[in-house]
C-alpha cells in the first residue's frame, strides 16, 4: 500500500486560489492605476483649454496645435526606448524618475508666462509619458502572474486609461470655465506627490538579471523614424495629403524605421530581438492594438465637432456628452478579464472589435438636428464596451510568453503602439474629413472609413492569431 502525503486541490480551488490578489498586489495596482489615470488625463485635459492658452499667452493660431504635437512627439517618439531603458536601470526607478518629471513639468507648466516655457513644460510632460508609461505596464505585468489575476490587472488599467481620456476632456472644460487653464497644468502636481511619496515602498524594483547593452544605432533609428512619422501624420491633418512637408518626413519615418529593422538583425544586444518581432502574438496583437487605439481617439475628435459644429454644443456640454462613452470603457474593461478567462483574448480582440465597428457604423446614421443626439450616446457607449474588450485583449496578447527579462521591451512595444494610434488617428480623420465640402458629410464620410478599419483588425485577427 502507498501512503498519500496530502491530498490535491481541487482544479477549481486552485484557480480561485491562484486568482485571488493579496494585499500587497491591491497597493501595487491602485499606485500604478492613479499614475496610469493621470496620464490618460494628461492626453485630453489641455484640448478644451487650448483657445483661451493662447490668448492668454499669445500663441498664434498655427501655434497652438503644437501645444498638442509636442507632447506627441516626444510621447510616441520616446516611449519603445525608454521601455529598453526601463529593463537597463530598473523599472522603479524609471518610473519613479518619470513621475517627478512630470511633477516638475507641469509646475512649470500652469506658472508659464510665455509660448517658450509652456512649450518645454509640453515636451517634459511627454517625455515623463514616454518614461511613466512602459516602466508603469511592465511593473503591472511582472507584478502578476499570466493568467486572471494579470488579465484582470490589465483589464483595470484599460478601463481607467479609457476613462481617463474622458475625464480630461471633462476636466479640462471645468477648471478653465471655473478656475483657470493654469490649472490644467497644475492639477497634476499633487497627484505626483502622492505617487512618489507611496510608490518607493509598495513598488519593488525590477529589472532583468543580466544587465543587458543599449542598442544605441537602433535607440536612434527608431526614435528619429517614429518623430518623422508622428510629425508628417500631424502635417498631413493639418494640410492634406500632397503637402510636401508632411511627405518627406512621412518618407524620412519610413526609410528611418526600415533602417531600424534592419539594424536590429545585425545587433548584439538589439532594442527588440528579432525573434520577438517575429512571435505572432507580438505583431498581430500590436496591430489590433494600433486599430483599436487609432479608431477609437479619433472617434472622439470627430463626435467632438459634431457636437460642437453640427449641433452647436459648448465646450463644456461636449465634454460631458462623452462622459457615457467613458462608462462604456469601464464596464468593457471591468468585464474584460473574466470575457478572456473563459474565451481567451483572440475571442475578445475580435468580439470586440466587431461590437465596436457595429457601433461606429451606427453613427453614419447621426442628422443635423439634437434628435440625433440618443444615437450618439447609445452607439458611443457600446462602442466603448467594444474598443476596451479589443484593447485589454491586445495587452493580453502582446505582453503574454514574454520573459520576465523582455518585459520591459514588450511593453514599450505595446505602449509604443497605444502612443502612435493615440497620435495619429485624429490628424488622418481629418485629412478625410476635409476631402467634403460639408462638414456633417466630411463626418460621415469618416465615420465609414473608422468602422471600416476597425472591421478589418477584428477579421486580421480572426485569421492570424492562433487559439490560445
Amino acid at each position: 500500500m502507498v501512503a498519500l502525503d496530502h491530498p490535491t486541490p481541487a482544479p477549481a480551488a486552485t484557480d480561485r486560489a491562484e486568482a485571488r490578489m493579496t494585499g500587497r498586489m491591491r497597493l501595487v495596482l491602485v499606485v500604478l492605476l492613479l499614475a496610469q489615470f493621470m496620464l490618460a488625463v494628461d492626453f485630453s485635459i489641455l484640448n478644451v483649454a487650448l483657445p483661451v492658452i493662447g490668448q492668454g499667452l499669445g500663441f498664434t493660431l498655427g501655434g497652438l496645435q503644437w501645444i498638442a504635437t509636442a507632447f506627441a512627439l516626444a510621447a510616441a517618439g520616446f516611449t519603445l526606448l525608454f521601455g529598453r531603458v526601463a529593463d537597463l536601470v530598473g523599472r522603479r526607478r524609471l518610473f519613479l524618475g518619470g513621475m517627478a518629471l512630470l511633477g516638475v513639468s507641469s509646475l512649470a507648466g500652469g506658472l508659464a508666462t510665455g509660448p517658450e516655457v509652456l512649450m518645454a513644460a509640453r515636451v517634459a510632460q511627454g517625455l515623463a509619458t514616454a518614461a511613466v508609461t512602459p516602466a508603469g505596464l511592465s511593473l503591472l505585468t511582472s507584478s502578476f502572474p499570466e493568467g486572471p489575476l494579470r488579465a484582470k490587472a490589465l483589464g483595470l488599467n484599460g478601463a481607467l486609461m479609457s476613462a481617463g481620456f474622458t475625464t480630461g476632456a471633462i476636466l479640462g472644460g471645468v477648471l478653465t470655465d471655473l478656475l483657470s487653464w493654469r490649472w490644467a497644468f497644475l492639477v497634476n502636481v499633487p497627484v505626483a506627490l502622492a505617487v512618489l511619496l507611496v510608490a518607493p515602498a509598495v513598488l519593488k524594483e525590477s529589472r532583468p538579471a543580466v544587465r543587458p547593452r543599449l542598442d544605441v544605432p537602433g535607440a536612434i533609428t527608431v526614435t528619429g523614424g517614429l518623430l518623422a512619422l508622428v510629425y508628417g501624420l500631424t502635417v498631413t491633418g493639418e494640410h492634406g495629403w500632397t503637402d510636401p512637408t508632411a511627405l518627406t518626413a512621412l518618407a524620412v519615418g519610413a526609410a528611418l524605421l526600415a533602417a531600424f529593422v534592419l539594424v536590429e538583425r545585425r545587433a548584439a544586444s538589439p532594442l527588440v530581438p528579432i525573434h520577438v518581432l517575429k512571435r505572432r502574438t507580438v505583431v498581430w496583437g500590436n496591430l489590433a492594438g494600433l486599430v483599436a487605439f487609432v479608431t477609437e481617439t479619433s472617434l472622439v475628435f470627430l463626435m467632438t465637432l459634431y457636437v460642437q459644429d453640427v449641433l452647436g454644443f459648448s465646450p463644456l456640454a461636449a465634454g460631458l456628452s462623452f462622459g457615457v462613452l467613458g462608462a462604456g470603457t469601464v464596464l468593457g474593461g471591468v468585464a474584460a478579464s473574466r470575457f478572456i478567462g473563459r474565451f481567451g483574448a483572440r475571442a475578445a480582440l475580435v468580439s470586440g472589435g466587431l461590437l465596436q465597428a457595429v457601433a461606429t457604423l451606427a453613427l453614419y446614421g447621426l442628422g443635423d438636428d439634437r434628435g440625433s443626439l440618443a444615437l450618439l450616446l447609445a452607439a458611443t457607449f457600446a462602442g466603448g464596451v467594444g474598443n476596451m474588450l479589443a484593447i485589454v485583449g491586445f495587452m493580453v496578447t502582446a505582453t503574454s510568453g514574454i520573459p520576465g527579462s523582455e518585459q520591459g521591451m514588450a511593453t514599450g512595444l505595446a505602449t509604443m503602439t497605444q502612443q502612435i494610434g493615440i497620435t495619429m488617428g485624429t490628424p488622418v480623420m481629418s485629412a478625410v474629413v476635409v476631402t467634403a465640402p460639408v462638414l456633417l458629410d466630411g463626418i460621415g464620410l469618416a465615420v465609414l472609413v473608422n468602422a471600416a478599419i476597425v472591421a478589418a483588425g477584428a477579421v486580421l485577427s480572426a485569421l492570424f492569431l492562433r487559439r490560445t
